[in-house]
């Protein structure tokens, strides 16, 4: 596997270059800018190029736009990217664009040697490699607010009783609670639902209907 390195960070770029001559992989070239980067493909015409998500001399996101004029040049070339932080914008356009011969680590990623490695075979045969804590926060920052999410315990459970269809007094009952606990709760359910106060009975609708699309699994 030919490759070259984009990261204007000294220590990681000489230690990865490191890392991968010490696994057998032929490292042609490493570059402390988005320029050089692309004068080391242009020149070696690598199999994957590793590229650092911010470079100089912004340092905000001409790693990935080195990146795209690379694959430009060179459609068949495999991008590892590396950022300290998860990117959304672009992120969400790798997970949504169908791309192949990609991958999106988080450097710190790098430490874990076996799961590095296996991410850049993986883009370098023609896969994708997401790191998964991209994944896990991409899902939270896209996932709609329904508001639940700020509900307690014992809030979701008054709240799945009315989806039963139980009144105060079962639900009470099913709770051992008092009625007047249960209607502190659902006044609390709908402050946290942003239901303005308007008739007792259409929040109490909306409240539940919220609830059954949200948990709704077909």
């Amino acid at each position: 596997m030919r490759i070259v390195i984009g990261e204007d960070d000294a220590l990681l770029r000489e230690g990865l270059g490191s890392l991968l001559r010490a696994e057998g992989l032929d490292v042609l070239a490493t570059a402390a800018d988005a320029e050089g980067l692309l004068a080391a493909v242009d020149e070696h015409r690598p199999d994957v190029a590793i590229v650092d998500v911010r470079m100089p001399p912004t340092h905000t996101d001409e790693g990935i736009r080195a990146a795209v004029e690379a694959r430009r040049r060179q459609p068949e070339l495999a991008v590892l990217v590396l950022s300290a932080h998860v990117e959304q914008a672009f992120a969400t356009e790798l997970l949504t664009g169908g791309a192949r011969k990609v991958g999106y680590l988080l450097k710190e990623r790098v430490g874990h040697v076996e799961e590095f490695l296996e991410a850049l075979h993986r883009v370098a045969a023609g896969g994708t490699a997401v790191d998964p804590d991209v994944v896990a926060q991409l899902l939270t920052a896209t996932r709609p607010d329904t508001g639940l999410e700020r509900l307690s315990a014992r809030e979701r459970k008054v709240l799945e009783l009315m989806a039963e269809g139980l009144g105060n007094t079962a639900i009470a009952g099913r709770l051992v609670v008092t009625e007047g606990a249960v209607h502190k709760h659902i006044r609390s359910i709908f402050a946290k639902l942003d239901l303005a106060p308007s008739d007792e009975a259409d929040r109490r609708v909306s409240a539940v209907l919220r609830y059954l699309r949200a948990t709704d699994t077909r």
